[in-house]
């Protein structure tokens, strides 16, 4: 996970001028009602489902829910970071993310 938090970061100058282009175009899809919505949703489903098993592997019960996180952080720095013309939103948001995977990897995981 942190190798794609990685990832994310390295792309913080495209993500500032542009914004995300999966969640820009989820948005745009969602719009419509001819199916492409529902494949960008499945894009979607796929990184979530990812990020869930890498959870998993790390023995988190909570594994659904801190993938629902992760995504969601990301979505909302890309936002953030492309709003403001800020990489360096991107570059904090990332160094924060990784320090909360490492503290989930040494917390009790809720039953």
């Amino acid at each position: 996970m942190k190798a794609l938090l990685g990832g994310w970061v390295e792309q913080r100058e495209v993500t500032a001028r542009y914004g995300c282009p999966t969640g820009t175009l989820a948005s745009e899809l969602d719009k419509r009602a001819d199916g492409l919505d529902a494949n960008i949703a499945e894009v979607m489903r796929v990184l979530l489902d990812w990020a869930e098993a890498q959870f998993r592997a790390m023995g988190r019960a909570d594994a659904r829910e801190l993938a629902v996180a992760l995504i969601a952080a990301y979505q909302g720095i890309s936002l953030l970071t492309n709003t403001f013309r800020d990489p360096g939103l991107m570059a904090s948001e990332g160094r924060r993310l990784e320090r909360w995977i490492d503290s989930l990897g040494s917390a009790a995981s809720p039953a």
